[in-house]
């Protein structure tokens, strides 16, 4: 018996092929693919977030050894200039003991200086004998402890570092002036031991 052949139904659609349902999907997707990867990069992942706060962390980690570096460079300035001002203190402390210490000394001479000026102004110290060589060794370590001595006939009258102990009116003289040394005057340095006891000539009124 033969085959018939019947034609196909018309349902009034085209056709379907395999793989036209993807085609169709991409034709209706309204967003482009550069959307989408530009939105993949936007997101932040977790490397991110843990480089940000590490970068965090060591910008506090620097301010903070910043500030203790500031702070040590202070106290070491202070520390240096603590110590400055005690080697100062030290070394006026020192100083003003050596002189007062020399000052001690140089008192206890004063007496047989004054002996030896008296002796001198009596002749007893006479050249080449041995109280006068005495005098001499004598003298000469005062000089070197630098003892100075002051006052002399003819000098204005200071009364800072004079003691009158006397006044002479005296004709034609117009300020007080030293007319006689009874006991001269000793300096230590910029330091008065004794001041020099003076006979004052004053103006005659």
């Amino acid at each position: 018996m033969a085959k018939k052949d019947f034609p196909a139904p018309d349902n009034g659609d085209e056709e379907v092929r395999p793989g036209d349902e993807g085609s169709e999907a991409q034709a209706s997707d309204p967003q482009p693919a550069e959307a989408n990867g530009a939105a993949q990069d936007d997101e932040l992942t977790v490397d991110d977030i843990l480089g940000a706060t590490q970068n965090a962390d060591a910008a506090a980690e620097d301010a903070v050894l910043a500030d203790i570096e500031s702070a040590l460079l202070h106290d070491l300035k202070r520390l240096q200039a603590e110590y400055a001002n005690y080697r100062r203190r030290t070394e006026e402390q020192r100083e003003l003991e050596i002189a007062r210490a020399q000052g001690a000394v140089a008192k206890g001479l004063l007496p047989v200086l004054d002996d030896l000026d008296r002796a001198e102004k009596h002749g007893d110290l006479e050249e080449g004998s041995p109280f006068a060589a005495i005098a001499d060794k004598l003298r000469s370590v005062a000089e070197r402890m630098g003892l100075e001595t002051y006052g002399a006939a003819g000098e204005a009258f200071d009364p800072q570092h004079h003691e009158a102990i006397l006044q002479a009116p005296t004709p034609g003289v117009t300020e007080p002036t030293i007319l006689e040394v009874v006991e001269v005057g000793y300096r230590l340095g910029s330091v008065e031991l004794r001041p020099a006891k003076v006979v004052v000539a004053v103006p005659a009124e």
